[in-house]
């Protein structure tokens, strides 16, 4: 099985284009009044609404400690936090903000992952 995260945006296109220049994110399916990007195993789809949801943390989390720092130096304008390690989830993580307020975490994990494998669902 396999799930897409749904959120309101007030503000489509700037949000699309927020989380395709600036996080990387690819477009992987366009709905009417709704937009599903993709990045790894993450599927987000973002709906125009009168409201948007700035609830939860979005979490994306990259391979090593270096990427995230790489992160950062690109998000600083956005960043809330320093890149640290967390020593109660022995990860490495910042915090930073999207333009409609919701909470963004970059992190890698400090210890090994078993890996996820959606290819079936993506490519049928």
């Amino acid at each position: 099985m396999a799930g897409i995260i749904f959120l309101r945006t007030e503000n489509l296109d700037e949000t699309i284009q927020f989380y395709t220049e600036r996080l990387g994110m690819i477009v992987w399916l366009e709905q009417k009044g709704c937009t599903i990007l993709n990045h790894g195993n993450l599927l987000l789809g973002f709906c125009q609404k009168d409201v948007c949801e700035t609830e939860g943390v979005l979490t994306f989390f990259s391979e090593t400690k270096e990427d995230v720092d790489r992160m950062y130096c690109e998000l600083q304008d956005i960043a809330t936090t320093s890149p640290e390690k967390n020593d109660i989830y022995n990860i490495y993580q910042f915090y930073a903000t999207d333009p409609e307020g919701r909470t963004l975490e970059f992190q890698s994990f400090l210890h090994g992952l078993k890996r996820i494998k959606i290819e079936q669902f993506l490519h049928g």
